[in-house]
């Protein structure tokens, strides 16, 4: 039996809305010990995710437990650092919220160290997890749409289009595309501010501390293995919503495409290869949930006082679910594990990578030799 416990901080803007908490409620083989916030008002939350015991400092939680599994669901990546740090020298197995961290140099210290420990860290990239997308995934490498000529990624452009949305939601479809396509090999990238090109005096002050970001408008041209070519777009246009944010790829034989709206469907269209996702002959593709979880609970969203109505709570949970599953499984050694650190640190070096790029107006090749974030040196 495999001891959990959850770091689910309601304060301060960090507790987001993934419903990470719930990522092992009702899965087999695991006890979930404790849940720690600072929060005098968690009482409902925590007896919400089955956890036996609550606490007001992580760190307490960790030492008075001593749990296998912990769960950090901060959407801050500068809380994620630590927090890794310290489970990681405490024995400890991490599923974490991304983003992963806030600069490379950060990221590279966590992976070495879960190197030297032996012990996993999963991030809640969902996207490895959810069935459209590796129905993408294998439609590509089934030459569905033939040879892959252009990857379109767009984040979500609201009002922290550009720099801050690169990090909070570019995160998810570039990690999307370095699974799909590997590493990429170069990126050019153009990011400017109020129309001018960006400086490294140009630091924004962002919604979230979400780390060193600038720029309101970004353009990325990425170059990935097998003459792959990878675009990321974000404008602060405001009024889109979810509607944008995606991810399109073109083949030579068709495109598909996911929205990370409505019910986030898998669409196909097997047509001249150009980026018209409203074009009439594009069609839902099927998908199954390849993930069967012997013996787990089902979800109860009025259980947990989730909305169950908004799709995108359904992709939250289940998303969630299927991450957590997929560590108990590589901590016993029965799977590889899907969303490791080792290969969060890639949408972290494309970002990276993006700012280098335009603040030297040339092409930056991966892997990255310069590991420093150039908007503040570190």
């Amino acid at each position: 039996m495999l001891k959990v416990c959850i770091n689910f901080e309601t304060g301060g803007g960090r507790r987001g809305g993934h419903f990470t908490h719930f990522s092992f409620t009702g899965l087999p083989g695991v006890e979930i010990a404790a849940l720690a916030d600072s929060n005098p008002l968690a009482e409902n939350t925590f007896r919400l995710t089955g956890a036996k015991r609550l606490y007001t400092s992580f760190e307490t939680m960790m030492e008075q437990e001593r749990p296998d599994i912990v769960v950090l669901c901060s959407r801050l990546p500068g809380e994620h650092v630590d927090q890794i740090r310290y489970a990681l020298n405490h024995r400890c197995h991490v599923l974490c919220e991304k983003p992963f961290a806030e600069t490379l140099i950060q990221a590279d210290e966590l992976v070495e160290l879960s190197k030297q420990t032996g012990y996993l860290v999963q991030m809640a990239h969902l996207a490895r997890f959810a069935p459209t997308f590796q129905t993408m995934k294998r439609m590509i490498e089934a030459g569905e749409i033939g040879n892959v000529l252009t990857c379109h990624m767009r984040g979500k452009e609201d009002t922290r289009g550009g720099g801050e949305d690169m990090i909070v939601l570019g995160t998810h479809v570039m990690d999307a595309a370095y699974w799909m396509f590997g590493q990429p090999e170069q990126v050019f990238s153009d990011i400017r501010i109020k129309g001018r090109r960006l400086t490294a005096a140009d630091v924004s002050v962002t919604t979230e501390p979400v780390g060193p970001c600038g720029g309101d408008e970004i353009y990325s041209i990425y170059r990935f293995p097998n003459g792959v070519n990878g675009i990321f777009e974000s404008r602060h246009v405001v009024d889109s919503g979810d509607a944008r944010l995606g991810l399109t790829v073109c083949g030579t034989k068709g495109i598909l495409a996911i929205r990370y709206t409505g019910n986030r469907e898998l669409r196909i269209c097997r047509d001249f290869p150009v980026p018209e996702e409203d074009h009439a002959d594009f069609q839902i593709v099927p998908t199954e949930n390849d993930v069967k979880i012997p013996d787990a609970e089902p979800i109860d969203f009025d259980a947990w006082r989730i909305d169950p109505r908004p799709y995108f709570h359904h992709y939250f949970v289940d998303n969630n679910r299927r991450a957590a599953w997929n560590l108990i499984q590589a901590i016993s050694g029965k799977e590889p594990l899907v969303a490791g650190i080792d290969s969060a640190v890639g949408a972290l070096e494309m970002i990276t990578g993006a700012y280098q790029s335009a603040l030297q107006r040339a092409v930056v090749e991966f892997p990255l030799k310069d590991r420093r974030h150039p908007l503040n040196n570190s």
